[in-house]
């Protein structure tokens, strides 16, 4: 048995760029933010995730800069040449589930009172 599967959560570094294939089909790029670590030993790892069709036209409806995301997807590696032709690789996460999570600067508010304060918990 094979599995090639991530598991990312964490934020959208900018708004998604969306584009189109040859036959229309909607393809959004992002950049994801993950932390590890933790105090003064804390990195930051930018993963790029790529959503295509249907959930390409949710990515570029609903998600902006700065939100929460968790992703699945299969890992890819490419290699180009770049301008000057020298040989490079990279690593992108081509999703096929993604699950919101909260904006960046939304704050959740819960009450920690109640209408009916007789209840003994």
């Amino acid at each position: 048995m094979n599995v090639n599967k991530a598991i990312l959560v964490g934020r959208v570094g900018a708004d998604p760029i969306i584009n189109e294939t040859g036959k229309g089909d909607a393809v959004a790029n992002i950049s994801l933010a993950t932390n590890s670590g933790y105090g003064d030993k804390e990195k930051t790892d930018w993963h790029k995730v790529t959503f295509f069709g249907k959930l390409a036209n949710t990515v570029g409806e609903y998600v902006k800069k700065g939100q929460e995301l968790y992703v699945e997807g299969r890992i890819t590696y490419n290699k180009y040449t770049d301008r000057e032709g020298v040989e490079k690789n990279s690593t992108s996460i081509v999703a096929y589930s993604m699950q919101m999570g909260a904006k960046k600067n939304s704050s959740a508010t819960v009450s920690s009172t109640s209408e009916d304060d007789s209840l003994p918990f």
